[in-house]
């Protein structure tokens, strides 16, 4: 074999290597580029769930304070103040189960 020859056939497996390898970085990036927005996806989840848990929380005592303190004999879910807090837990409840459902979406 002449000196160009192999050089030219280490050429093309240089240049097949090269795009192999830009392939594959591709595909890398991509995949964790979806890892990272599964991650945010369950981060958010997490802290939508932590919302909601802590409204409920303050529906308990509002409630209480109502029953207790202002001796009010009659609380309903339209009770003002109550209704304020259960129309903002629906609200978290509908982002958590939107968020739930990009991240199932993403997962395959």
């Amino acid at each position: 074999m002449d000196f160009e020859k192999v050089k030219k056939i280490a050429s093309m497996a240089g240049e097949k290597g090269l795009r192999v390898s830009k392939e594959w970085m591709n595909k890398a990036g991509a995949k964790a580029q979806d890892l990272g927005e599964k991650g945010v996806l369950v981060i958010e989840i997490k802290q939508l769930k932590g919302q909601a848990q802590k409204l409920i929380e303050t529906l308990g005592l509002t409630v209480y304070e109502a029953l207790v303190t202002q001796e009010l004999e009659r609380i309903t879910r339209d009770t003002p103040k109550v209704k304020e807090i259960l129309a903002e837990i629906a609200s978290i409840q509908h982002s958590i189960t939107e968020k739930e459902t990009a991240l199932q979406s993403r997962m395959g």
